[in-house]
């Protein structure tokens, strides 16, 4: 609940603390989180788009068995914003993102190299459920940052990335695939991306937290 405090007519109100939009977007903070949330959704969606000809391509499932596991992927990606979103309410966000980026490195990588359907399988979900809970956990964060006093209007802003990740994630990996005439070296260069997250989202939880959350707004 967020604060209350009463007028001079004693009618009570609630305030709400944080930035303005505008503020916001002129903050290395947003920036930080902007980039963050662009190489999650990029690197998700880009592996959403190939998860099918990908299993099928490298790994030697057949279509049955490549569709039953793009069924289970929508499974793990609405439980991953759920289960997600509840451990940063005791980890913290800034933890949880520094998880996320950390179990991507390994599960990308792994996955241009691993040639069993189960590990390959496992390692998908895995990635499926970061990035789920990528979008499930912002929301916090940046109240947790800037507030909630314009926080829809700051989550829009953010939610540019998503627009942006969905043209990029396939184009990546349509790119690599176009010149090296497989997969591997996308997930490569995911994993590489995830380790510049993990290194940005570090340095948000130890300096990210503003010191002018003071200032607020009655509504």
């Amino acid at each position: 609940r967020p604060p209350v405090m009463k007028d001079s007519q004693g009618r009570v109100t609630h305030v709400q603390r944080g930035v303005t939009a505008n503020e916001a977007l002129k903050t290395w903070q947003f920036a930080s989180l902007w980039w963050v949330f662009f190489v999650n959704i990029t690197c998700g969606i880009g592996l959403l788009a190939v998860a099918s000809p990908m299993a099928q391509e490298v790994i030697g499932m057949d279509a049955a068995a490549a569709a039953s596991m793009v069924g289970i992927i929508g499974v793990f990606n609405g439980g991953g914003r759920i289960f997600w979103s509840t451990i940063s309410d005791y980890l913290g966000r800034g933890r949880v993102y520094m998880l996320f980026f950390l179990l991507e490195v390994a599960a990308f990588w792994q996955l241009g190299q691993t040639r069993e359907a189960l590990v390959f399988e496992v390692l998908v979900l895995l990635i499926i459920s970061c990035y789920g809970g990528g979008f499930s956990c912002m929301p916090a964060y940046l109240s947790d940052i800037f507030g909630t006093r314009q926080l829809s209007a700051i989550h829009g802003r953010i939610l540019t990335a998503w627009g942006l990740a969905g043209v990029a994630g396939p184009s990546i990996v349509s790119y690599f695939h176009a010149q090296t005439g497989g997969y591997t070296a996308s997930l490569y260069f995911f994993a590489c991306c995830f380790v510049l997250n993990f290194i940005i989202a570090a340095v948000l939880k130890q300096y990210g937290q503003r010191k002018d959350m003071a200032s607020h707004s009655a509504l």
